[in-house]
């Protein structure tokens, strides 16, 4: 069987599998395997075991995806953000659009913290979601810029996604960092901007409200400087160690780790059962993506010794396209796999298929093209019929919140993250400059 074949059928297995509602771990590694067994080749599953031990159990850079997961749920626990919600609430309450503002801004602080959207989406859904409904927001805006606004975790660093990305690339965890973070940031802003946009335009949707209580100004804002400290000291423990040195990715997330559980005894939100709850759902949510990066190690090794790998480069390197043109259509087919597949499967996947071509490209920066694909990925967290966000939100929202009103409220939340795209692809020092700037002078001293 021709290797074009193989290509093919293992493609073909893999959409099977995924239609038919099986994980996708699973349905990844018994996609290798039979692969494997009609390809004729046995013989390479022995390959693949060792590659796993090699490449996924003997990769200490993955040990920071448990330790940022455990982090995300001490500070989940540790009700950290609620008061500066509720300061910034008050704040803003009288601007258009106050009350989805504040959600923006405390989901990109909340992003710097976390490194995964559960624990942002459920926080934020929890303490805005009701009150927005309450004050007489539009369900579609409500939900929309809870979801999205949740998703930046995924992309500012820390990020479990980019530390999965850094070691299936050349690249390293703080140069996709460092990379990521003015995307990240201006992302948030674009959102920002577009509330205030809908705000000015439909103020029907986004009120201005009358507050509950009213403090002086002067103490809303000492309570908001007060709050903001203790996940400003982790952001500067986290990113400060690692972009300055001082610490590896995995050093930096032990440090998270420790910083968060101190802010969460500091808090008096410590108990014996949250604190076993943490544990546990570190452990699910590690196993859950662990399993899939076995899986799709499993299945890339199956379809590089059969020569999948190969002829499925050979088939995008004979289009002949312009580089510009030919990263297009790699985005499109990021884009489209992100409506049907978890963030983890599509990098696993893709990474082997399309870093060598980009690396082939004259004037394209890898780092670049990795970030970019970062914020393209975004999406495959609202795309209906899988994304994650949506299923996040319907799970927390009330009965009066349809499933229509979610999707309708993250299109143009999608429609700003493929803007977010084209400015970066029209400015690459948005992704280029920080990096070169701590990396060389680092470099230099």
């Amino acid at each position: 069987m021709g290797p074009e074949l193989i290509a093919l059928v293992m493609f073909g297995l893999l959409l099977l599998g995924l239609f038919m509602g099986h994980p996708l771990s699973f349905v990844l590694g018994g996609t290798a395997v039979l692969g494997a067994l009609i390809a004729g080749k046995p013989m390479v599953l022995g390959i693949v075991v060792n590659r796993i031990f090699g490449d996924v159990l003997s990769n200490f850079t993955l040990i920071a995806i448990p330790l940022f997961v455990l982090m995300a749920q001490f500070l989940s626990n540790s009700g950290v953000t609620d008061k500066m919600f509720e300061s910034l609430r008050l704040l803003m309450s009288n601007v258009r659009g106050g009350l989805a503002l504040a959600v923006v801004f405390i989901s990109i602080l909340l992003a710097a913290t976390t490194g995964i959207i559960g624990a942002s989406i459920t926080v934020m859904g929890v303490m805005a979601l009701t009150p927005m409904l309450r004050y007489g927001y539009s369900p579609t805006l409500t939900t929309g810029v809870i979801a999205a606004s949740g998703c930046l975790g995924i992309l500012i660093p820390p990020s479990i996604m980019l530390i999965l990305m850094a070691s299936y690339s050349p690249l390293s965890v703080g140069e996709l960092f460092a990379g990521s973070m003015i995307p990240g940031v201006l992302l948030g802003i674009l959102y920002a901007a577009w509330v205030a946009i809908v705000a000015r335009v439909r103020p029907d949707m986004a009120p201005s409200v009358e507050p509950d209580e009213k403090l002086p100004r002067a103490q809303l804002l000492k309570m908001l400087a007060i709050e903001a400290v203790p996940p400003l000291v982790l952001i500067l423990g986290i990113l400060g160690s690692l972009l300055a040195g001082i610490a590896t990715a995995t050093e930096a997330s032990a440090i998270g780790a420790i910083l968060a559980l101190v802010i969460v005894v500091m808090r008096g939100r410590f108990t014996l059962p949250s604190f076993y709850k943490a544990l546990l759902d570190t452990g699910k949510t590690s196993a859950m993506i662990l399993f899939i990066v076995v899986g799709a190690t499993a299945f890339t090794g199956v379809f590089n010794i059969t020569g999948g790998l190969r002829a499925t480069q050979e088939l995008i390197r004979a289009l002949d396209f312009a580089p510009w043109l030919l990263i297009l259509v790699m985005m499109f087919i990021v884009f489209i796999l992100g409506a049907f597949l978890d963030w983890t499967g599509i990098v696993l996947l893709s990474f082997p298929i399309f870093l060598p071509i980009v690396q082939e490209m004259e004037g394209i920066s890898l780092l670049w093209f990795v970030c970019l694909m970062a914020v393209v990925l975004q999406t495959s967290f609202l795309t209906p019929p899988f994304g994650y966000a949506l299923f996040y939100l319907r799970a927390i929202a009330p009965k009066e919140v349809k499933t229509s009103h979610i999707i309708m409220g993250v299109l143009p939340f999608i429609a700003l993250i493929v803007g977010m795209a084209l400015l970066m692809a029209l400015v690459p020092g948005l992704v280029t400059w920080l990096p070169s700037v701590i990396y060389e002078s680092s470099a230099s001293s």
